[in-house]
């Protein structure tokens, strides 16, 4: 018998604060070499959209993610992002919990992207803002205001951007670009259209790039990108599938322009240098990240009253 988390059993084992503690806890385990990630694999049904497979190990434990990506779902009333987590004990093997592999996503989104405004903002920064409503820009607006900063929420979809708003205690951009122009910015778009073109970011700003995680997606312009001090989840995912992708395959940006957050945390190397820098956070999201929610969960399984599968 196996439990299973359902989407709102992960959401009450994994409120936003914890997440942003595990997911910083997984960045830097995997600097440090501690945990493992293989490569993560792409299986395409384009043009409608992506499967993808993602193992991690540590803490104990394996993880594999068996997720979607299927941006024209919401017009459909179907979820974007659907799949499940198996969670195994590294021990011997036993498959020891499934979770609902949106709700963990949601969670981890929201816990990268603030974790990165907050380590690689300035320290002065006293504005947040979300920029994409769905179920992942409310994980990021959720985290921000439960780590003291309710942000400004825009959307294409007002009524979906005022929704998010309210239960995040936040409020409605008046527009796209005074979201845009917030000291710490989250784009949490489907990544079909340049968000942040040739100088739109201004001096001090931070953004983190949540939406481009895979191939031919983009949120920021590539000349944009290559005059920002750049950070990313993980080079070998980035330069494949993330924003980085682009600027690399136009010669603008090099491995030796991109430092992982990971590095940072782990005190192994320099995140903002000064107030005037401009930094971007490029996110593909990790299985490691998947893997500290999924363990905070664990930890919890005998405070809830969990459905369980028998396999």
């Amino acid at each position: 018998m196996v439990p299973l988390f359902t989407g709102e059993h992960v959401r009450v084992a994994v409120p936003p604060g914890r997440a942003v503690e595990a997911v910083r806890d997984a960045f830097v385990a995997y600097a440090r070499g501690e945990w493992t990630m293989p490569p993560k694999v792409y299986v395409g049904a384009y043009p409608a959209g992506d499967f993808r497979a993602m193992p991690a190990l540590g803490g104990g434990h394996a993880l594999l993610k068996w997720v979607t990506s299927f941006p024209e779902n919401p017009a459909r009333g179907l979820p974007t992002v659907t799949g499940l987590i198996l969670l195994s004990s590294a021990a011997d093997g036993r498959l020891v919990a499934l979770l609902d592999a949106a709700a963990v996503t949601a969670v981890r989104t929201g816990a990268a992207a603030v974790l990165a405004a907050e380590t690689l903002g300035r320290p002065d920064a006293a504005s947040a803002a979300v920029v994409g409503a769905g179920v992942n820009g409310e994980a990021v607006a959720q985290t921000f205001a439960a780590r003291g900063r309710p942000p400004l929420v825009w959307d294409v979809d007002e009524e979906r951007a005022t929704a998010v708003a309210e239960r995040a205690g936040g409020r409605v951009a008046a527009s796209v670009e005074e979201a845009l122009a917030a000291d710490l910015l989250a784009t949490v778009t489907p990544g079909r259209e340049i968000l942040l073109p040739s100088g739109a970011l201004r001096t001090g700003q931070h953004v983190s790039l949540m939406g481009a995680d895979g191939p031919g997606k983009a949120e920021i312009a590539v000349d944009e990108l290559a005059r920002l001090r750049v950070f990313c989840d993980d080079w070998e995912q980035a330069s494949h599938g993330g924003e980085c992708a682009a600027a690399i395959e136009a010669g603008v940006l090099f491995r030796a322009d991109v430092t992982e957050l990971g590095e940072v945390l782990a005190g192994a190397a320099a995140g903002r240098v000064s107030d005037g820098d401009v930094t971007a956070f490029d996110s593909t999201g990790l299985a490691i990240q998947d893997l500290a929610v999924a363990l905070v969960a664990l930890e919890r399984a005998d405070e809830l009253e969990l459905p369980v599968v028998d396999l």
